[in-house]
């Protein structure tokens, strides 16, 4: 094993994948001469090239297009969004032709792309590049959607992902490229839609994903020491979801609180509340709960923020909750 950081896990993912594969290639704003924007693909241009490492100009909806129009003729494109909120000046693209080229083609033309790049707030960045779009995008037909939390699930899904002949949507941190982790020496895949548990515990479940899961590992150690056992469950992909994982955990415990990062109207946490008490009505003992950011536009202000966004008090206070403490 050796210890790198988010970003060289993305990293090693991509160029190991490009070596495997010459019609894999890399897209998307400052990728190329300045080692990407959060030096995601440092020395990938010096390897590869400027025919497979790719500048862009600031124009999502044209850079987003090439990609998708690429995979008609055999490449399999990894489009990098500076954030996921410039997505949305290319998401005609992702949603009315990625994700549905397959099927209206009859079969004949398969979409292998991948679109990467960090979701969801990041410090005062401001209303506007600090949304969190994974449920967005989760609810179209034809995407994949993975949201990793840690070095290691990062590097082998990012691989998965690549080689996937379906569009995967790849969504990052900001607050996480720094974070370092373990990973295997040599190369290693991870499979798309399959949760992973965190933590086993035996009195509540705790579902999350992407990097506020931290969260959810912090309120977890303190009500261990006050004698309650969380059993934390990582989603990593929200297309599909693993719902086989959180319903065996639930059956288990017979409680779910649910951590997610967005409003909290009709997201990832929503869904899965209702798979939940459609299936296991009988196994609950208590109301889920659902832990999510304030209804309202990310704020500026550093006061405000650390309120609007969910955090371990609130965790623990759902935790309690649904334990009658």
């Amino acid at each position: 094993m050796k210890t790198v950081q988010f970003r060289e896990a993305i990293c090693e993912a991509m160029s190991e994948e490009m070596r495997r594969d010459e019609s894999v290639y890399l897209m998307g704003e400052e990728v190329a001469e300045y080692n990407g924007a959060y030096k995601a693909s440092k020395g990938m241009l010096d390897e590869f090239g400027e025919l497979r490492v790719i500048d862009t100009p600031i124009s999502e909806a044209g850079f987003s297009g090439v990609g998708v129009g690429s995979t008609m003729v055999g490449a399999r494109p990894i489009i990098e969004f500076m954030t996921f909120n410039f997505s949305l000046v290319g998401i005609d693209q992702i949603i009315n032709n990625a994700a549905k080229i397959r099927q209206m083609s009859g079969g004949q033309f398969p979409c292998p792309i991948v679109f990467r790049g960090p979701t969801a707030s990041a410090g005062q960045l401001g209303a506007t590049h600090s949304q969190a779009f994974e449920s967005w995008f989760a609810n179209c037909p034809g995407l994949k959607v993975i949201v990793p939390s840690n070095p290691y699930d990062a590097k082998g899904l990012l691989k998965s992902a690549i080689r996937d002949d379906d569009p995967v949507i790849f969504m990052e941190s900001e607050q996480m490229y720094g974070d370092k982790g373990e990973i295997p020496e040599g190369e290693y895949t991870l499979p798309i839609g399959v949760a992973d548990i965190k933590k086993k515990g035996k009195d509540v479940t705790l579902v999350s994903f992407g990097k506020i899961i931290k969260e959810a590992y912090i309120a977890a150690d303190i009500l261990e020491k006050e004698g309650i056992e969380c059993e934390i469950i990582d989603l990593r992909t929200l297309r599909p979801i693993d719902y086989d994982t959180v319903l065996e955990s639930v059956k288990k415990t017979n409680r779910l609180v649910i951590l997610e990062e967005a409003w909290p109207f009709g997201n990832i946490s929503t869904d899965i509340s209702h798979k939940v008490q459609n299936e296991l009505f009988d196994f609950l003992d208590a109301p889920i709960e659902k832990v999510n950011n304030a209804d309202t536009p990310t704020p500026y202000s550093p006061v405000l923020l650390e309120e609007w966004l969910p955090n371990s008090e609130e965790v623990i206070k759902a935790v309690k909750k649904v334990l009658y403490i």
